[in-house]
């Protein structure tokens, strides 16, 4: 993990990728879903996060692995529902973010399932000037880190609830470019970034 910020963010920042649980919402513990609108809980100060981004003209896109598909546990169809209903809470809070894509496989089927790089390809697709360069990713695990890493994104690595931590959240810390505590803290960092980057001299 870096000790300066200034030294790993980018001097332009059109794109923040974010993981779903644990970034966005409280996460269950290891093992158990969200399976329905009414588990979606949203961390404090997220919906704020996000409104901050926003404003600082910055595209917000959700990655996810969603595993759960594989398993039986939920539908595709559920997924969409808990998203589209957070999107909803978010946009009574005049926040938004542009784009959800998840990942239904289970392990070693697919190449959308995080760290692999197939969550970022459909979001190209459909945003063709969004560039790893000009990204980052924010997330709370191994793989949402590796999976920035590898495109060549800015990678930052939240913290969270300690109980509720994946196994490999140490070598996540390690491996990110930089740490916060929570989403509402790195959002500020890059948000300011922006602004001073933008100030002449």
């Amino acid at each position: 993990m870096a000790d300066s910020e200034d030294s790993f963010l980018p001097r332009t920042l059109r794109t923040v990728f974010l993981d779903r649980d644990g970034v966005l919402n409280r996460k269950l513990p290891e093992g158990n879903y969200v399976t329905s609108p009414g588990q979606f809980h949203p961390l404090a100060g997220v919906p704020q996060a996000i409104t901050r981004l926003n404003h600082a003209g910055l595209r917000v896109v959700v990655v996810s692995n969603q595993r759960g598909v594989a398993l039986g546990l939920y539908t595709s169809a559920d997924v969409r529902s808990i998203h589209s209903s957070f999107q909803s809470d978010l946009k009574k809070q005049g926040a938004h973010v542009d784009a959800f894509y998840f990942c239904p496989h289970d392990k070693a089927q697919c190449n959308c399932r995080k760290p692999l790089p197939g969550l970022f390809k459909q979001a190209v697709a459909e945003f063709p000037e969004i560039t790893a360069e000009s990204s980052a990713m924010i997330g709370d695990s191994w793989s949402d880190i590796e999976f920035g890493r590898r495109l060549g994104m800015l990678t930052i690595y939240l913290e969270g609830e300690p109980e509720h931590r994946k196994p490999g959240a140490e070598t996540a810390r390690e491996l990110a470019d930089l740490c916060f505590p929570s989403l509402v803290e790195a959002a500020d960092t890059l948000v300011r970034n922006i602004v001073s980057a933008d100030r002449p001299g």
